[in-house]
């Protein structure tokens, strides 16, 4: 069972066939970043910082800005740096509105003919719910909530759905993190996911639709609450000018020095 925050951004990731794999765990970490708010919107890339950051060229930085700008994580204006992509508030209505069909349909296919033991699987992913919120570690708590949908999207067995749900994923994480963040949310949230696993154990469709639904406009509706405008959520006025985009400056260099060392050893 695993719900490492890169380990689910690669696998969107790895759907984009880009033939460089640096490439793409440059654009996995600078996601990651972007999705966990440590890189905000209207906060400006650097190429130049970012490929020493990286200990590469400034090419391979370009084209995983290039990446997360067709996942719709970064704009680059012409003749200007890019930057960490605004989301308007309509546009954050448009997706979740897709977004709670989608899941509802989802909803009614994993009662309908997920198995018991693959409806168990979810179980895991609810439990380290729990215990994360309990603790307030909100980072492993959303990874945790974010392998649980993962997971449900699979389960429903369409794979069209799924790959409509993993276009919009990286679109929606922050928003969905930052829900997550709001005070009492964590638990209400850990409450509703666990009467929508009872739901689908006890194969009740109206139910698991009516929980899943909720689920989303019940963020959307946190987001609009919130004052969202499309900038930034914080009061932070700030660039991306040469500083660790991790938490800490090991952050980036643990994972990244393994990928880097493989990328060398298969091109010689």
């Amino acid at each position: 069972m695993e719900t490492n925050s890169h380990t689910i951004i690669s696998r969107v990731f790895e759907r984009s066939a880009h033939p460089n794999s640096l490439v793409r765990s440059i654009a996995e970490w600078i996601g990651c970043a972007i999705i966990e708010g440590r890189l905000l919107p209207g906060d400006d890339l650097n190429s130049h910082d970012l490929s020493k950051q990286f200990r590469t060229s400034r090419t391979p930085v370009r084209e995983a800005l290039i990446l997360l700008e067709k996942e719709g994580l970064v704009e680059i204006p012409a003749r200007r740096r890019p930057r960490v992509a605004y989301l308007s508030l309509n546009e954050v209505r448009a997706i979740y509105q897709v977004r709670a069909s989608l899941y509802a349909l989802v909803a009614e296919l994993i009662v309908t003919t997920a198995s018991t033991e693959e409806i168990l699987l979810l179980q895991p992913y609810l439990n380290q719910m729990e215990e994360f919120a309990a603790k307030d570690d909100l980072n492993a708590y959303f990874w945790a909530n974010v392998a649980f949908r993962d997971t449900e999207s699979t389960l429903c067995g369409n794979d069209e759905v799924k790959r409509i749900l993993d276009t919009l994923m990286l679109r929606t994480l922050k928003l969905r993190r930052f829900t997550s963040s709001l005070p009492g949310h964590m638990q209400q949230e850990v409450a509703d996911h666990k009467r929508l696993l009872r739901a689908y154990k006890e194969r009740d469709a109206p139910l698991a639709i009516a929980l899943k639904r909720s689920l989303v406009f019940g963020g959307l509706a946190a987001i609009e609450q919130s004052g969202w405008t499309g900038a930034k959520m914080q009061d932070r006025n700030k660039t991306y000018q040469g500083k660790e985009i991790g938490q800490e400056p090991h952050d980036f260099s643990q994972g990244l020095e393994q990928r880097l060392a493989q990328h060398e050893n298969s091109h010689p």
